[in-house]
This record gives C-alpha cells, structure tokens and sequence, in this order.
C-alpha cells in the first residue's frame, strides 16, 4: 500500500467533543477531509449541528450534531449509544472538549477549580469508559485527547487549567498501558497558543501576547488548521505503533 493512503480514513468514524469551535472544528474538519464521518458534539445541539453541516457542505462527509454535556455520567453512555445506532460504529474519539479559568489560587472558588476538572478530566474519562467495551469488542480504537503545553510545563494563574491538562496527559499513559493488549492505541496532543476564541483576550493584549512570543523560538501562535495533520496521523494506521505519547504542537515552546 502506498504510503499516503495509511493516512486516509475512509469507512471510519470519528467523534470529536466540543467540535463545534476552535481546535475542535479544526480537528473535525480534518478529519472529514481524511474520509471520516464525524459526530460532533458541544453543550447546545444548535452549535453541534450547525459545525456539523458546514463540514459537510464543505467536505462531502456524513457529518452529524449532537448536544452532549461531558461531565453528566449518562452523557456518555447516551451519546455512544446513539453513535452506535446512526453510525453503526465509532472507530476515533477526540476528547477536546475543554475549559480554562485564570486568576490567582486565592482569588478563585473551589468551585471554579471544580468545574474545570469536571470538564478536563472528568468528561474524557466518561467517554473513554463509555466506549471502552465498543473498542474491546471490535479489538481496534483511536483515542485522541487534547491536552496541554502546561501538561508539562506551567506559569503563574493557571492552577485549576495546569492540574486539569497534567492529569489528561496522566490519563492518557495509564489508558494506552490498559487497552493495548486490545489494539486501542491512546495519544495526547500537547498545543502551545493558538488563536482561538478560549485565548482571544490574550491574543488581543500586546502586553501579554508579547511574553508569550517570547518564549516560542517559531515566534508566532498556531493556526487551528495547524493542527489537522496531526490529528489525522494519530487517528490512522500511520500512527498504529504509536501509543502513550504526548506530542507537543506548540511552536517549540515546550522544548526551553
């Protein structure tokens, strides 16, 4: 088989939480160009169905949305069912769904700190259980989580952001150990700053844009776009002896 058909995805079918914007979108997008169906998911059915016809329109795929609330535990028990029933089956998860809150420790609440590991992790860690016996049965799987630069790094006002982002790379390693012997490879992407509507108040602030520039030696923030090819090598037979990893996409920041 030639080498670039390895990347193609044809006949697979790929969930992608909180797709309806940002990295999400990106990441469905490519996906569907790859030859995926996607389901994309977000809070409002609205956002998730209007992401999805816009994908399809511009890539011919089945694309579908679906409203989903990551830290509900029937949410993702709920949601794979009905995966399973429109699609027949569910061959990539991409956990992207996500929530930053910034501020000094003594300045945020518990809850705050709460709602943000609820999202980060907790909703991840429902999904993967939810299509953890699909993935055993058919003895095959991709699951894609995103988490963070400050997965390995981190910086001032970021407590609730840090703790989330180092325990989804944490869940990743501990997954790929659990299901490798099932053919379930489990990767995590690592993104620096890109320009999405989560960091649009940073971007927009000279100042603050400014130090972050300074620690990029690429010296710019990321594209969305930027991150579809990565996303579709993890989810393809191209990536099928990678599994475990945290690959960073930021810039070089990672690497000071």
């Amino acid at each position: 088989m030639p080498v670039l058909d390895h990347f193609r995805l044809d006949e697979r079918v790929a969930i992608v939480t909180g797709g309806n914007r940002g990295l999400g979108y990106a990441m469905a997008q490519a996906l569907a160009e790859a030859g995926a169906a996607v389901a994309i998911v977000s809070r409002t059915a609205a956002d998730a169905e209007a992401a999805a016809a816009a994908i399809s329109q511009l890539t011919g795929r089945d694309c579908r949305g679906y409203a989903w609330d990551g830290t509900q535990p029937e949410a993702g028990p709920a949601l794979v069912t009905l995966g399973l029933a429109e699609f027949g089956q569910v061959d990539i998860l991409v956990n992207n769904a996500g929530l930053n809150v910034r501020g000094a420790i003594e300045d945020l609440t518990l809850e705050q700190f709460r709602t943000v590991q609820e999202t980060n992790v907790t909703g991840p860690w429902l999904m993967c259980r939810a299509l953890a016996p699909h993935f055993k049965q058919r003895q095959q799987g991709r699951v894609i989580n995103l988490g963070s630069a400050l997965s390995v790094i981190s910086m001032p006002d970021r407590t609730p952001y840090s703790t989330s982002k180092g325990a989804v790379l944490q869940l990743t390693r501990t997954l790929a150990l659990e299901w490798a012997p099932f053919n379930v490879t489990v990767n995590c992407i690592l993104p620096g700053p890109f320009h999405t509507e989560m960091n649009r108040t940073l971007a927009e602030n000279p100042d603050v844009y400014g130090l972050f520039i300074a620690k990029i030696p690429l010296g710019r923030w990321g594209n969305p776009a930027e991150l579809g090819g990565l996303v579709v090598f993890l989810a393809s037979e191209a990536a099928s002896f990678i599994t475990g990893a945290g690959i960073a996409i930021d810039g070089g920041w990672t690497v000071h």
